[in-house]
């Protein structure tokens, strides 16, 4: 098949094309790189800024590439915003990609309007980015996508695209939850594919008595991840245990340099308020390392996965997530077991890519059969 990638979250697109190719397709990556990250594409399509020059730049790439976005058996958007335009603007080119190609596909990757919706309806999640305890965490990034995604244009052009495209498939557990009860037939869950090539000894190495922390703050959503937490109790737990703990910090690094940085640790740190792991957990996972984040029992139900539990799961509790650490801290001998199972959960429901890969292509198909 002929098959277009269009935009970029967490090199998840880049890591299907992979598959898909090994699979025999012709695919096609265009996005921006998830901004200052920097992930792989075949077509770049960078506003460097909102300036006039750069607008208009962006916009004549833009055009100029839509006009060869065509013949495509399968395209894939990765959110409703999936070009760096508002969504009056979005949505022409959405519909020229309806009209110039078979089917189209949108991903449930991220932050839409239908996530708000499930996450501000508080019965859904035990617990989401926008509500803990049925309460609204009213930090900037929740009331901007408050604002963004329910009686917003943005909001208007997920719920038309949803209606109108041939099939949403979610990465995670809550992304399938917020779409599923209105698209039963529509939409569907297949975690996020991940592309590792572990070396055996990474997750052999000899446990010399110190637990090395790994955390990754982007600056702008520190907040809104609940890293500013995580990061303020590892530096606590490092200071009084400073010949048991090493906490390493990168901030808005680029992926590339991420990954090297993050294979010298024995556990990275996730997100605090999401209950499954992210693509750069899961890559983690892969890499033999341990994770402590999200890791609630209903995603890996959903999944189908009934002994498995690799990643430490961290509660919305400050006081609970520093005895939480500072215990693994105190005795790490579980790590070596953890990290083993930890490449074991990946490689069994995230990898070969060439079984994610087949999975999506059958499921492509069948939508449209159906």
């Amino acid at each position: 098949m002929k098959i277009l990638l269009l935009g970029e979250y967490s090199n998840v697109h880049w890591t299907l094309a992979e598959g898909l190719r090994s699979l025999g397709h012709t695919v096609t990556v265009a996005s921006n790189g998830d901004f200052w990250k920097g992930y792989k594409n075949d077509i770049a399509l960078v506003r460097k800024s909102t300036g006039l020059f750069d607008t208009l730049q962006y916009s004549f790439l833009v055009k100029k590439h839509f006009k060869t976005f065509k013949d495509y058996d399968i395209v894939q958007i990765i959110n409703p915003m999936f070009l760096e335009f508002k969504a009056e603007r979005i949505l022409p080119y959405y519909k020229r990609l309806r009209k110039q190609n078979k089917k189209v596909f949108m991903a449930a990757y991220g932050m839409d309007h239908y996530y708000v919706k499930a996450c501000m309806q508080g019965n859904i999640f035990t617990y989401s980015e926008l509500m803990v305890n049925g309460n609204f965490r009213a930090v900037k990034d929740n009331i901007d996508a408050v604002k963004d995604w329910t009686y917003s244009p943005k909001a208007q052009l997920n719920q038309y695209i949803a209606e109108d495209c041939n099939g949403i498939i979610a990465g995670l557990w809550e992304y399938h939850m917020s779409y599923k009860d209105e698209f039963p037939t529509k939409s569907c869950l297949i975690p996020f594919p991940v592309n590792s090539a572990v070396p055996a000894e990474r997750f052999l190495q000899k446990n010399d008595g110190v637990t090395r922390f790994f955390i990754g703050i982007q600056k702008s959503r520190s907040e809104f991840k609940g890293t500013n937490i995580l990061l303020d109790i590892l530096l606590s737990i490092e200071k009084e245990l400073p010949d048991l703990c090493q906490v390493t910090k990168v901030e808005n690094v680029p992926f590339e340099t991420y990954r090297k940085l993050m294979r010298e640790s024995d556990i990275l740190i996730d997100q605090l308020y999401s209950p499954t792991p992210n693509m750069n957990s899961l890559l983690a996972m892969s890499q033999g390392l341990v994770v402590a984040g999200g890791g609630e029992e209903e995603p890996y139900l959903a999944i189908g996965e009934k002994s498995l539990r690799p990643i430490i799961n961290l509660p919305c509790d400050r006081n609970e997530i520093y005895k939480t650490l500072k215990d693994i801290v105190l005795d790490n001998s579980r790590l070596q077991e953890l990290k083993r199972q930890s490449i074991e959960y990946v490689e069994k429901h995230h990898t070969p890519i060439k079984g994610h890969s087949r999975l999506l292509r059958q499921l492509w198909l069948k939508i449209h059969s159906d």
